[in-house]
């Protein structure tokens, strides 16, 4: 077994014990960040923190008839309770607000749809952190978070030497990690 020789330069010994305990640290946060950040990158596509329970019922048309009279017969006729308030969007098509859903309905259709959000419990928090809505002392702790992976990604650079380290092959990698966002920004 070959003895190890002592550092010539003691701060690479520093800088890979603060290296390796911070990755330990903040190895956790950084997948809650990286599960949060595709689900947010992702918001055109569906919604991270709810999903929407849909009841759909068809029923015989309906005549035209003013929004009061129309609102009192459709919820006779899908045995609803009194919406908190009701939005007629044509004469035809009529939209029920209730505490935590609503209801549309198309009375020339025959047809009306409930959708009832639901929050998905995990993914919704995970997101709340992540965009920072509990402010004041999580706020404080994100940011030295920040520091902290703003300390790995230089402490990395420094880890390898030679051919393999920044200096050698580790230089262009760090260029393309750096052109990728500053073709998105110009473009």
């Amino acid at each position: 077994m070959r003895a190890r020789r002592p550092s010539k330069l003691p701060w690479r010994r520093w800088n890979h014990a603060l290296h390796r305990d911070l990755g330990y640290l903040v190895a956790a946060l950084t997948l809650i960040y990286a599960i949060s950040g595709v689900a947010v990158n992702h918001t055109h596509q569906w919604n991270p923190n709810y999903r929407f329970e849909r009841q759909e019922w068809r029923f015989e048309p309906m005549p035209l008839m003013d929004k009061e009279a129309l609102t009192a017969a459709l919820i006779a006729r899908l045995e609803l309770p009194p919406p908190q308030s009701a939005f007629r969007a044509t004469p035809h098509q009529i939209e029920l607000f209730y505490e935590g859903y609503s209801v549309k309905a198309d009375t020339r259709e025959g047809r009306a749809e409930m959708e009832r959000p639901r929050p998905r419990p995990l993914l919704s928090r995970l997101n709340a952190l992540h965009l920072n809505h509990p402010k004041g002392a999580w706020t404080w702790f994100a940011d030295a978070y920040a520091v902290c992976l703003a300390f790995l990604a230089i402490s990395g650079l420094l880890m390898a030497r030679g051919r393999r380290g920044f200096m050698g092959r580790g230089k262009y990698f760090f260029a393309a990690g750096l052109a990728v966002p500053i073709v998105f920004m110009l473009l």
